[in-house]
């Protein structure tokens, strides 16, 4: 398989969750999104290892998933946060955490 097909879909994924970051309102989408677009940079890059037959795409990708990881966690413990505190679940509105 061409390393084209690999870049077309990556290109999709991450578009598709660019647009996913740019038009939702929902701190939770929000995150789901920026995931799509993280997933979409490691099938880049698999995509360039499986081109060069070398291993240092999927170190980086391993890299990419552990921040992709930290992002969620960080993320989601804001979410909680906002839910604690009762304020709306709208990041236009969200201006920050109060305690």
């Amino acid at each position: 398989m061409s390393i084209a097909w690999y870049l077309t879909l990556a290109a999709l994924l991450f578009a598709v969750g660019a647009s996913g970051v740019l038009v939702r309102r929902n701190p939770l989408v929000v995150l789901l999104c920026l995931e799509l677009m993280l997933n979409a940079g490691n099938l880049a890059l698999l995509g360039f290892a499986r081109m060069w037959g070398d291993g240092a795409g999927q170190v980086f990708a391993l890299v990419v998933m552990v921040i992709a990881a930290c992002e969620v966690v960080v993320g989601l413990g804001i979410v909680v946060a906002m839910h604690r505190l009762r304020l709306p679940i709208d990041v236009d509105e969200l201006r920050g955490l109060r305690g």
